[in-house]
């Protein structure tokens, strides 16, 4: 009945599954949940932040950098953003080229469901997938509604990432199951934890934000945006960023005012005659972290107290502060999930496995994690149109 499944009722299958069925393909979409698209839903604070117009390979992550350029170099952000524009979906760039919804992230989730009604495409939700096998036919995916068979099968069930919402690791086993390998996978773009003992310094700031460039220890890659104090650690953009390339162990560094020199910029105050100003108060930095910042280079006074040693330890301070997270928050706050299907087991312009024919794997399961701002919902649309062109 079915020359397509998609399993996944997410970005990644709802547009596939449109694709498919725009070409004249029989599809079906698979979902247990009783809703489709609750992530698009629920991103981007209820706006969906959709796309990012500075879409590029280096900025996703993969054991393989360049797998990912073949699907986002043929279907573009420009070309989605069309889509929306089509659809009457009116948009706006927040930062760093992040496009919004101006009304709801509901309007995305309802554009995806009427182009596949329109398409022919059906969706079935409420429906729990089982064991997945391969005959001479296709494929058969055994549901509690019942068996589905297909000569194409593609699993779009997305990562592990907010279990809350149903994520799990079905879509790894039954790749699995078909041979394909899997790298380890980690919850990526995450706030960091730390120690009891490096949160006393930490928790009284719970709340403060300031901006802030962050890069990992030996590692060339940092990112200038928000930083967020919190109960349990670091969390803000800039935070999520790097937590896609920190590793267990490794330091974390922080510059609390970057492209500045504070100490410079406060022994020239004394200069200028305001050496009689507290130290705390000349610094350009929230009251609570300023203070912060001065307990950790052991400084306290008035600006005419310091010494040239004092202002270097002030310097290293704001500008190279040092510290070893003690893990991330985990699966229940990542936004996304790093690491995944090997793309050694599937091909760059098709997404189909390439020991196994009819079988595609798109989306967060694969192993391709973009930056925060639009870029995996970019690699959900990108990816899921490449297999709708090969079904």
């Amino acid at each position: 009945m079915w020359d397509a499944i998609v399993i996944g009722a997410g970005a990644a299958g709802l547009f596939c599954a449109i694709e498919a069925a725009r070409r004249g393909r029989r599809v079906v979409v698979l979902d247990h949940s009783r809703a489709a698209g609750e992530k698009i839903r629920i991103s981007g604070g209820g706006r969906c932040n959709f796309t990012n117009l500075h879409i590029q390979p280096d900025r996703f992550l993969s054991d393989n950098p360049r797998f990912a350029r073949s699907a986002l170099s043929r279907y573009t952000q420009h070309d989605f953003i069309a889509r929306i524009n089509a659809a009457g979906i009116a948009w706006h760039e927040k930062t760093l080229g992040q496009l919004f919804c101006d009304g709801s992230a509901r309007q995305i989730v309802d554009m995806l469901l009427r182009d596949l009604h329109q398409a022919g495409g059906e969706l079935r939700l409420g429906v729990s997938p089982g064991a997945v096998t391969r005959g001479a036919d296709g494929f058969t995916v055994e549901t509690d509604a019942g068996p589905f068979r297909a000569p194409a099968l593609v699993l779009a069930t997305g990562g592990k990432s907010i279990p809350k919402m149903g994520a799990s690791d079905y879509g790894y086993r039954v790749a699995e199951s078909f041979g394909l390998r899997i790298l380890p996978t980690r919850p990526a773009l995450v706030p960091l934890v730390f120690t009891d003992a490096q949160l006393d310094a930490i928790r009284p700031l719970a709340g403060v934000s300031v901006q802030a460039r962050v890069g990992v220890e030996g590692a060339k890659i940092t990112f200038d945006e928000g930083l967020l104090f919190t109960h349990r650690g670091l969390s803000g953009p800039s935070i999520l960023q790097i937590s896609s390339y920190w590793e267990p162990g490794q330091a974390i560094r922080v510059d609390l005012a970057a492209g500045r020199d504070l100490a410079s910029e406060a022994e020239a105050g004394r200069a200028r005659g305001m050496g009689g100003r507290d130290l705390a108060n000349a610094l350009d930095l929230p009251q609570m972290l300023a203070r912060a910042v001065l307990a950790r280079a052991g400084l306290s006074g008035r600006l005419a107290d310091q010494t040239r040693a004092g202002f270097g330890a002030l310097h290293r301070a704001v500008h190279d502060w040092h510290l070893v997270p003690a893990g991330t928050e985990g699966w229940r706050t990542a936004e996304v999930t790093a690491g995944g299907i090997d793309t050694r087991d599937l091909d760059a312009r098709t997404m189909q496995a390439r020991d196994v024919p009819g079988l595609h794997v798109i989306g967060e399961l694969v192993d391709v994690t973009g930056w925060l701002g639009g870029y995996n919902f970019q690699w959900a649309w990108s990816s899921g149109w490449a297999a709708g062109q090969a079904l």
